[in-house]
């Protein structure tokens, strides 16, 4: 881990904090526990235990692995709807293949993002390859659901493959740090990214002793999650380890500092960086789908039953499970 690497030395650097720069404080740190999703691959529900209104444009995330599968063990999901907000896939390590009802698709790897609007409703799979499944190995990554406010929350689905040589590379003032940010900006740098509602996000390799302080929008939320690795965050500098989530309070400048010595098998502070500007608006979800109101969500699941999401196309594809 990470897929997409690049020498901090060659990259444009983040500025460093100015006069009248406000550090952001912490406000809560909170560990995610452990679980499963799909067919039963392994995940961390980063946003547990914390308030829709601290997470407020994001809905919820899973950190998928890390783990490294023996042949015949790799998982993913069947094919399933949602409604009413976007799932962003972020593959780190391993590959995933996407398919939807509305023609998007393709296979998602080393450092890619797959940005997929459900809007007014769609059925997708994600799944290893088979080959993956024959043959084992890593598999890391992230979804995240980005809420739609309510004037978009039937949009037409839409689809984004995002490769991870199309992230923009930055480097923190030292040369410490490398960001990848694939949406949203970071000062002056902005990511390939097309969201409806406006928000960063970002993945960052802090090396061990080094401190990467960035700017970051006044009006947006900030969110700290931590990949692997152990440091501080915040003007506090409040201790944070692998499977924590950092809710950070107002302020234009977020800063993360990686401890000097990490584990030999997580040699770098990796950690994902998101916020976005809040949409305040009422939340009712149910499994796949996140609405405004009790009566939407009625209307979802009936359209989902009726069969107005569409279809499963012909020869579309399915979960490979070893025999």
């Amino acid at each position: 881990m990470p897929a997409v690497t690049a020498d901090t030395l060659t990259l444009p650097r983040l500025s460093e904090a100015g006069l009248g720069d406000t550090e952001r404080p912490v406000r809560s740190i909170t560990t995610g526990p452990k679980g499963y999703e799909g067919e039963g691959f392994p995940v961390v529900r980063a946003f547990a235990g914390v308030s829709s209104a601290d997470l407020d444009p994001f809905v919820h995330m899973d950190q998928m692995g890390e783990v490294d599968y023996a042949p015949g063990e790799p998982k993913g999901t069947d094919w399933h709807p949602h409604r009413g907000f976007e799932t962003v896939t972020y593959m780190i390590d391993g590959r995933f293949q996407h398919q939807d009802s509305h023609g998007g698709g393709g296979l998602i790897e080393d450092g890619a993002t797959q940005w997929m609007t459900a809007g007014s409703g769609i059925l997708h799979i994600e799944t290893p390859p088979e080959a993956l499944v024959l043959s084992g190995g890593v598999f890391h990554g992230v979804q995240l659901w980005v809420n739609l406010p309510a004037k978009a929350k039937f949009a037409t689905p839409k689809y984004q493959s995002i490769a991870g040589t199309q992230a923009t590379l930055v480097s923190s003032a030292d040369g410490g740090a490398l960001v990848r940010i694939i949406a949203g900006s970071i000062g002056t740098n902005v990511g390939p990214g097309s969201t409806y509602t406006p928000i960063t996000l970002a993945h960052a390799t802090v090396e061990p002793g080094a401190q990467l302080s960035l700017p970051w929008d006044s009006s947006y939320n900030a969110l700290v999650y931590v990949l692997s690795g152990r440091g501080t965050v915040g003007a506090d500098a409040r201790p944070i380890q692998q499977g924590q989530l950092a809710v950070l309070g107002r302020g234009d400048r977020i800063t993360v500092t990686a401890e000097g010595t990490q584990d030999s098998n997580r040699p770098a502070l990796e950690v994902l960086l998101l916020g976005g500007q809040p949409i305040r608006e009422p939340v009712v979800s149910m499994g796949p789908f996140v609405m405004n109101t009790r009566a939407e969500l009625f209307e979802a699941i009936q359209d989902y039953q009726s069969g107005r999401f569409g279809v499963i196309p012909d020869g579309a594809i399915m979960p490979h499970r070893a025999h």
